[in-house]
């Protein structure tokens, strides 16, 4: 099977896997951090295919919905290369992004080591980040059924996986534990460029946030 049908099935498969995902991690969200990884990748010497199939597959099955099994994600994307006869090297060179590209908690390291990897980790957190990401969290946190907002509740600067992702504090506090984390954790230079104005985006729009909280606008 040739690359290109490769890339067509996957993204029909991710389309009638994901569609319809309430959570902020449907097609939509695969299809922009495809898009966006294949700008990124323009001006990098990556494998343009490794990206592609990745960024395709790196939501397949997101342990946050999957009752936190961080292992499911890999498996399933590496059982539907199988299934096309993909090579056992590129099969094994995508699981191990998939498995090692998730945001892990604030003092949890999660740097990649092949620049495929890097770039698409960059994809997927600009797709955290911006306008977008703050409907992705809004999206999330009500699929949680979590507080959107508790004054009481302070952010936590979480120490390991385990407290990440068992965290289940108001949707504000995520803009503290992650998101306003991420713009200097992008890899690549074109999305630390991107990430600047995203970055500064949430930055207004917590400001508005607590001075509407108040009562003061």
């Amino acid at each position: 099977m040739d690359k290109d049908l490769i890339i067509q099935k996957t993204a029909q498969y991710a389309k009638e896997t994901l569609f319809g995902d309430a959570s902020g991690h449907d097609w939509w969200h695969v299809y922009r951090v495809w898009k966006s990884a294949i700008n990124i990748a323009k001006g990098e010497k990556a494998d343009l295919f490794i990206v592609e199939i990745t960024a395709l597959l790196h939501d397949i099955a997101d342990y946050k919905l999957h009752d936190g099994d961080d292992s499911i994600g890999p498996r399933k994307a590496r059982e539907w290369l199988e299934s096309l006869s993909v090579d056992a090297d590129a099969i094994d060179h995508v699981a191990s992004i998939i498995a090692n590209m998730s945001f892990k908690g604030a003092g949890v390291e999660s740097k990649l080591e092949t620049l495929e990897g890097r770039i698409v980790q960059d994809a997927d957190r600009l797709d955290a980040i911006g306008a977008i990401g703050i409907a992705r969290t809004f999206a999330y946190g009500g699929s949680k059924g979590r507080e959107m907002y508790d004054p009481e509740v302070k952010p936590e600067m979480h120490t390991s996986f385990d407290k990440y992702k068992n965290n289940s504090s108001p949707t504000i506090n995520h803009f503290y534990e992650k998101l306003l984390l991420l713009k200097d954790l992008m890899n690549t230079e074109t999305a630390k460029q991107i990430a600047k104005d995203r970055h500064e985006f949430m930055e207004g729009y917590l400001d508005e946030f607590y001075k509407e909280w108040e009562g003061n606008k």
